[in-house]
């Protein structure tokens, strides 16, 4: 029952922590979608570049995304590694960040294609273009599918996340080399 217990603290935490990484990341994809409509009259839906000459592109919300979860990863790492998984045997900053950021990218790629099919108005689960004209900014179309998007993605990052990037290490047992302990000792007072 304790580890369940464990289990599910760290969950909470870990939904706050991704909680308040959700804010980081809709903070910054509404700061680049302004920035760049601003600065270039770049809209969130024109194209980047053409993916092989086909109908498909990569288009500026995906850019505006990916800026937004590297801004929200190194929040979400910074803020687990103190907190939520503290009790796990840390390793060095860069070392333990890039596991969480490999486990980040998956979680990416799964909130691009699901941010993907709500934003194409082709496709069957697209955002409905009535409901989310972008008039205004609670009618946003990007705003919306970003914040889906993010909430498809969390269940996967926590659970590869709670197995690789913050696994607690096996215990190590004490080698024959290593110097006893002060109560191994013969003749040393507890």
């Amino acid at each position: 029952m304790s580890r369940l217990s464990t289990n599910m603290g760290q969950f909470v935490k870990f939904g706050l922590v991704g909680g308040s990484g959700t804010l980081v990341n809709l903070a910054v994809a509404v700061l680049c979608k302004k920035l760049a409509w601003w600065t270039a009259q770049i809209s969130e839906q024109d194209p980047v570049l053409n993916l092989f000459g086909t109908a498909f592109h990569i288009r500026w919300y995906h850019v505006f995304v990916t800026i937004a979860f590297v801004v929200a990863n190194i929040w979400n790492y910074q803020l687990n590694r103190m907190w939520t998984f503290r009790s796990v045997n840390k390793v060095s900053w860069l070392r333990g960040f890039l596991p969480f950021l490999l486990t980040g990218i998956g979680a990416l790629m799964v909130s691009l294609i699901t941010m993907t099919l709500l934003m194409n108005p082709e496709s069957p689960v697209g955002l409905p273009s009535d409901i989310f004209d972008n008039s205004t900014g609670l009618r946003t179309k990007f705003y919306w599918a970003n914040a889906v998007s993010i909430v498809v993605a969390m269940p996967l990052n926590f659970v590869i996340n709670k197995l690789w990037a913050f696994r607690t290490s096996p215990a190590t047992p004490a080698s024959p080399t290593s110097p006893a302990t002060p109560d191994t000792q013969p003749g040393v007072p507890e």
